[in-house]
């Protein structure tokens, strides 16, 4: 069959990367792609938003599953439009993607749904909000309501942060309409966990673990970004964590959304923090996790795309047990000067090195591409991610970090202490 990826993204890359190893595809186009995908796909010049170019396309090949990379394909309503022409689709709705596209929502569905949860309150007028977190000593989180590409969180430690975080989103829109409408919610301690689960709409098979790390700089330290690296399996996350995770998080919010008649079907991420009084859900994704995904999909053996054609078909329920590598997974991702200031960052650098990476190291591109006469240049914030495998955690780590230490352009720089955590001594 002919498999169409929808993204630009390291996520994406991966995607593609993985649909190439399948027995059931024919051929793989990404749309739009970056300078990596070009090299085992066709790239096609259609915007993930772009919903009727996707579908005139998708009938013009024949397409045999269409599989959705990025939240801004989701919100755009192209798993709706594809659905209703007659194609197999990897990835919600719009209705149903409102769980990672308004913080609102997922948090009332979370108060339905009966999954745990930080306490929270919503707010569009900063007054009210600040008393809300002035309540609580400013230990809050303050989260633009709308898609932020994962840089509308903002977590404060008094009082004099959490107004700060309040006005730069309800008085000076620095988030835009994503901000107009704010999330308050207490601040929660203790270690995430990202857990994927591919789902039908009814059933849910969870993907391995990972851990990935948002902020930019070594020490937790500097602003959110989209995510800096990840690793797989996280340091203390058993399979009883998962379970309890699938039970109380997953399957709840599976079966909350297809109560109100939006089945999910596709991949649901839960971002959750691991509290001294138990799980606590922080967010939910409608979509693979970036970095998450590039450490996940290398562990995995059990081939992809038959796992995605099944989700989209309503097929899980018959579908066999996943096989995984024993072996763990580090992906450190190479920023451009900035990031994630997009005021102050600079692309169009050439990028050196991708041609001479150490043995065993896996480049997924993400803000690349081609010049005519210059090659391969940045064209974004978060550039490339290294990834490696391991026989243990330390191994792995060291191997992207000499791929990551390997990608040379203006500015670069990334974080030298992913999964550090995991490595004994």
């Amino acid at each position: 069959m002919k498999v169409l990826v929808v993204g630009s993204g390291a996520r994406e890359h991966a995607i593609v990367w993985k649909c190439v190893q399948s027995d059931l595809v024919e051929r793989v186009f990404c749309a739009p792609g970056n300078g990596g995908t070009g090299g085992m796909a066709r790239n096609i010049a259609i915007a993930p938003t772009d919903v009727v170019r996707l579908v005139s396309f998708a009938k013009q090949e024949r397409l045999g599953l269409v599989i959705l990379g990025p939240e801004a394909a989701v919100e755009a309503g192209a798993g709706d439009a594809l659905r209703d022409a007659g194609f197999q689709v990897f990835g919600p709705g719009r209705e149903a993607g409102r769980i990672e596209s308004s913080k609102s929502f997922a948090k009332a569905l979370m108060r339905r749904a009966g999954i745990p949860t930080a306490d929270f309150d919503t707010f569009t007028q900063p007054a009210p909000a600040k008393a809300w977190a002035a309540a609580r000593d400013g230990q809050v989180a303050v989260k633009a309501d709308g898609l932020a590409r994962g840089k509308g969180v903002i977590v404060c430690s008094g009082v004099k942060e959490s107004d700060a975080a309040i006005e730069a989103m309800l008085v000076e829109n620095r988030f835009g309409k994503s901000g107009a409408t704010v999330v308050v919610e207490e601040r929660l301690e203790g270690p995430e966990l990202s857990l994927l689960g591919v789902t039908d709409g009814t059933e849910v098979i969870a993907l391995a673990p990972a851990r990935d790390f948002k902020r930019a700089h070594d020490g937790d330290l500097g602003p959110n970004t989209g995510g800096m690296g990840a690793y797989s399996p996280p340091l203390a996350v058993d399979e009883s964590v998962v379970r309890e995770v699938v039970s109380t998080v997953l399957i709840p919010a599976v079966k909350e959304l297809a109560a109100g008649g939006h089945a999910f079907r596709g991949v649901l991420y839960a971002g959750v923090m691991l509290t001294k009084d138990g799980v606590r859900t922080l967010e939910f994704n409608a979509r693979f996790g970036d970095p998450e995904a590039q450490v996940v999909l290398p562990r995995l053996e059990t081939d992809f795309v038959a796992l995605a054609l099944a989700a989209a078909k309503g097929g899980l329920a018959s579908f066999p047990p996943l096989r995984w590598t024993d072996r763990p997974c580090v992906g450190i991702v190479v920023a451009s000067g900035h990031y994630p200031d997009e005021a102050g960052m600079q692309i169009g650098f050439p990028i050196r090195g991708l041609a001479e990476m150490p043995r065993g190291v896996l480049i997924f591109h993400a803000g690349t591409r081609f010049e005519p006469g210059r090659g391969l240049v940045t064209d974004g914030g978060r550039v490339v991610t290294a990834v490696a495998l391991g026989d243990t955690v330390a191994q792995a780590r060291e191997t992207a970090l000499s791929g990551a230490r390997q990608v040379r352009f203006e500015g670069a720089f990334y974080r030298t202490d992913i999964a550090q955590e995991a490595v004994a001594g």
